[in-house]
């Protein structure tokens, strides 16, 4: 099946075709590390990581590498604030930014580049630049030369006339033209900095990511991601600086996500709504937040409210119960010893006509999905087409291990694409039947006014992350 993506560059979807077959070259923008990430660097984080897994799992050797910002205004502010050092305010926000995508599933990338470990590359790439009449030096700052560069404006499809602001420093006397763009900052008074044959300084925003992503990926990517605020003027001098000076497209494919919203208003400072996800996690699932963002299309806008990830917790727990239940009761057919073959490639079927067409017509239909640009949405449908199905074969008195096996190691294959399941399923080891004959049992013995035996059962019930709920329609329970 041909995976397709939409391309921003020529705004059309096209066949994927890496440069080398069955191998991925994927870069990503990643965090300014000067605080924890917001739910808005969430979604490129989550989205990235499935797009990964599902080249990965069509068989692709993917090498993703996403960067981390370590030296930057913010946090040269940062630490003036802390009383503390730039490298300092980074580390702490790399380890919490780790802490963050490992709460949330996500997979660390082949490589996380750090701008400070790159000052070499990025001062040879700016006199590359400077030799070959594409920047120019002004009273310690070097610049990017735009009209030097024909295409400039054809990623974000921009008339370079029309391109007065955006650039993220002023508009200053030291440039040639509004619209250049700096390349290196000559330091300030007290400012980290390091030297170079332009004088001490530090590299501007957009030219750390074109030096590292060709130290380690060649002029060339098959994929370069992110954000769609990052299309300019990130990308776009991206792309200027990186082919101006290898004269070849800096990626084949450029995928950019959409923004989120806060209850249907944009998310921003000014408005004082963003939310953290070191904060997000300790209310709600954390696997929650990675279907609150693969429930939409990439490219749509998103918007987060109590009621959207309370949905979307809802459906986690339902896929959950449904991974409980199909272990649980394999377990049982099988005597302790049978699971889903992890590592088998294709299909697995059970031997039952019926159960089959099913499973290859779900299978069929996610592959389908994800492979029309990464549709999540779709995807996510086909899953819940798989639990239905797992619930009403778990039902049937014919069920046999060997069809338990095909549906657990389907549900397998595609949890592992978007990693809607935690790792290890808490509570896992007690089936709803087995839950429900526990609150029954609890009740019975509340009324015979045993309250060992409630305290007991409530105890265990607590040990294994059950949660009882009284309404008023009788006693109710959710996996926590």
């Amino acid at each position: 099946m041909t995976l397709t993506i939409y391309n921003t560059l020529s705004r059309s979807k096209e066949a994927f075709e890496p440069l080398e077959a069955g191998k991925v070259k994927m870069y990503v923008c990643g965090p300014t590390v000067y605080d924890y990430i917001h739910i808005g660097n969430a979604r490129p984080v989550i989205f990235f990581d499935v797009v990964r897994r599902y080249l990965e799992d069509q068989g692709n050797d993917v090498q993703y590498v996403v960067n981390f910002t370590d030296v930057d205004d913010k946090l040269i502010r940062k630490a003036e604030q802390l009383g503390t050092t730039v490298p300092e305010v980074a580390e702490t926000y790399i380890s919490a930014f780790y802490n963050d995508l490992e709460s949330l599933g996500v997979r660390k990338a082949t490589l996380n580049p750090r701008v400070t470990d790159h000052i070499p590359q990025i001062i040879s790439f700016i006199q590359e630049l400077i030799d070959k009449g594409y920047a120019y030096e002004s009273e310690g700052d070097v610049y990017f030369r735009t009209s030097n560069f024909a295409d400039y404006g054809k990623l974000s499809h921009q008339n370079i006339e029309e391109l007065q602001f955006g650039i993220r420093i002023e508009v200053g006397d030291r440039k040639e033209n509004q619209q250049d763009f700096v390349l290196w900052k000559g330091a300030k008074p007290g400012e980290i900095k390091w030297e170079s044959p332009f004088g001490d300084g530090r590299p501007g925003w957009h030219i750390e990511c074109s030096a590292m992503a060709r130290a380690y990926l060649g002029d060339t990517l098959d994929i370069h991601g992110g954000g769609h605020d990052l299309q300019f003027p990130h990308h776009e001098c991206e792309v200027a600086q990186s082919e101006a000076l290898t004269g070849k497209p800096l990626a084949n494919y450029w995928m950019h996500n959409g923004y989120i919203h806060i209850n249907n208003e944009k998310m921003s400072k000014s408005l004082g709504n963003g939310i953290t996800v070191n904060e997000l996690v300790k209310r709600v699932k954390p696997h929650a937040v990675r279907y609150f963002m693969l429930a939409t299309h990439y490219r749509s806008p998103l918007n987060f409210s109590d009621d959207t990830i309370a949905q979307a917790e809802n459906s986690v727990e339902r896929i959950a119960n449904c991974a409980a239940n199909l272990k649980h009761r394999l377990t049982a057919a099988d005597g302790g010893t049978a699971a889903a073959d992890d590592t088998a490639k294709g299909l697995q079927l059970s031997g039952d006509a019926q159960l089959d067409a099913r499973l290859k017509d779900i299978n069929d239909q996610f592959d389908a999905k994800m492979s029309d640009d990464f549709s999540t949405p779709d995807a996510i449908t086909a899953v819940f087409e798989l639990v239905t199905e797992a619930n009403q074969y778990m039902n049937r008195p014919d069920a046999s291990a060997e069809g338990l096996r095909a549906l657990q190691a389907l549900l397998t294959r595609m949890d592992a694409v978007l990693g809607l399941l935690p790792v290890e399923q808490e509570g896992a080891d007690l089936l709803d039947a087995d839950i429900e004959q526990l609150i029954v049992e609890r009740t019975e013995a509340r009324k015979a006014k045993n309250w060992a035996r409630a305290d007991e059962i409530r105890d265990l019930l607590t040990e294994k992350n059950i949660v009882l709920e009284d309404t008023p329609q009788g006693i109710r329970w959710r996996r926590k």
